[in-house]
């Protein structure tokens, strides 16, 4: 195990294809920490400069953010690329899910960092793989499931056999609930299947899918949907931090599977947050995962906790519902737990953080938004970021479509929060023109 005196001489962390918004001032907070000038280092693949280009926003930074960019298909190209940085390097970190390739392509070239092997981050961020190893590992806490790599007449009875209904049918590669769909009976089944093929390839090629485009079709688990994040250093330790309950859009009324609101803390009482940490835990080393954070979204069922999904990466907006909770720096426990050093997980609670997606009730295109003056006037206001324009197609998250509006709140009080959500969601319209259906 490498010791952190060992790199003291090291000042440049390396990150692959971008950074979250928050990462310049985790790293600043780190470099006064430790009395270190850290420099950011973005390596981008040159191939996919338009894909990634909205990660890489440091416009106006200051001048320790560099971006340096190769072809990641050549090893030669990687291998001269890094050559003038290579013996200042403290970590690598890859942010995004979708940037995982690109790390496996990297971490050979750094071998004396600590890092996951590049097998873990195949069978994290492959479902089919992910399902495999699961069940292998333990039976119970993963859902039955089959394969499809193409439709044909015998697939439905497949299915049927092996899975039933209810099932939700989702691309092996993809993130962020991508055409994923909920089917109660034979004639669903084959709409979402059909749906589902028609535009697979152009998602997996528009969001940098994992691999060669599968389905996986599984059954459908009734619970209470929850994720926890957790850092594993390079030796097996596991530091999880708090739950994270998730409503879904399901929940409120649409048929669709995006992630409508993530709330901490839970109302889980200490002995159900311990029964979830094993099995989150028990994910974990099921797919060998080692110097990255890992996050797990867990199902709370009648049958026990049972596993959803794991990614090697930092959930969604969990920095930020974790700083105002807890006071938890969690961009900077991620490279804490990378170079390595134990992550800081402060457990006093500070107060109550939601943050929401909002989706178009309808798809078309964008006309306006109401009510967001009134959401930046409420007393738990924290963030509000419209992330469509005027004339931007929506869609929904099962049709390749992602979120219109981002808000966070926060309020010491979990009644004052509830409160403003619901002001919230009596003020928020999102108003699209509809789709003219195409003609017969």
């Amino acid at each position: 195990m490498s010791l952190f005196r060992e790199a003291e001489h090291r000042d440049i962390i390396l990150f692959v294809n971008g950074v979250r918004p928050s990462t310049v001032e985790a790293i600043e907070t780190y470099g006064k920490r430790y009395d270190k000038k850290i420099k950011i280092l973005i390596i981008v693949d040159q191939l996919k400069k338009k894909t990634v280009a909205s990660l890489n926003d440091v416009s106006g930074r200051e001048s320790r953010i560099e971006v340096i960019s190769c072809n990641l298909d050549s090893p030669v190209e990687i291998k001269k690329t890094l050559k003038p940085y290579i013996n200042r390097l403290l970590a690598v970190s890859s942010q995004f899910e979708n940037s995982v390739p690109a790390l496996q392509k990297i971490l050979p070239h750094v071998p004396y960092l600590n890092g996951p092997t590049e097998e873990s981050l195949d069978w994290s961020t492959d479902k089919i793989q992910m399902r495999q190893l699961l069940r292998a590992h333990n039976r119970e806490i993963s859902p039955k499931f089959t394969v499809i790599d193409e439709y044909k007449e015998s697939t439905i009875a497949q299915i049927e056999k092996s899975v039933g209904y209810p099932c939700v049918v989702k691309p092996a590669g993809l993130a962020a609930s991508m055409l994923v769909t909920l089917v109660y009976y034979r004639e669903e089944l084959e709409e979402a299947l059909d749906m589902t093929f028609k535009k697979i390839e152009e998602v997996y090629k528009k969001k940098m899918g994992r691999g060669r485009p599968k389905i996986l079709v599984e059954e459908m688990m009734e619970g209470v949907m929850y994720s926890i994040d957790g850092y594993v250093n390079d030796r097996g330790n596991i530091y999880l931090c708090p739950p994270v309950h998730i409503k879904l859009g399901k929940d409120i009324g649409f048929d669709d599977f995006f992630g409508y609101m993530q709330s901490t803390p839970t109302k889980l009482r200490k002995h159900q947050i311990e029964a979830a940490n094993h099995v989150a835990q028990e994910a974990i080393k099921a797919l060998g995962l080692r110097s990255t954070t890992a996050h797990v979204e867990l199902m709370k069922t009648a049958e026990g906790w049972k596993i959803i999904e794991l990614a090697p990466r930092m959930g969604g907006y969990r920095h930020t519902l974790y700083h105002w909770s807890f006071g938890i720096n969690h961009i900077l426990n991620d490279i804490l737990t990378r170079i390595p050093q134990k992550p800081v997980i402060p457990k006093k609670v500070q107060g109550y953080t939601a943050a929401f997606k909002l989706f178009a009730r309808k798809e078309g295109k964008l006309e306006t938004i109401r009510g967001m003056k009134v959401v930046r006037e409420l007393e738990s206001y924290v963030t509000l970021t419209q992330k469509k324009k005027k004339g931007d197609l929506c869609l929904y998250a099962k049709n390749g479509g992602s979120v219109v509006i981002e808000i966070t709140l926060f309020n010491k009080e979990r009644a004052r929060l509830q409160a403003d959500i619901r002001r919230m969601e009596k003020a928020v319209e999102i108003v699209v023109a509809p789709r003219r259906k195409a003609r017969t």
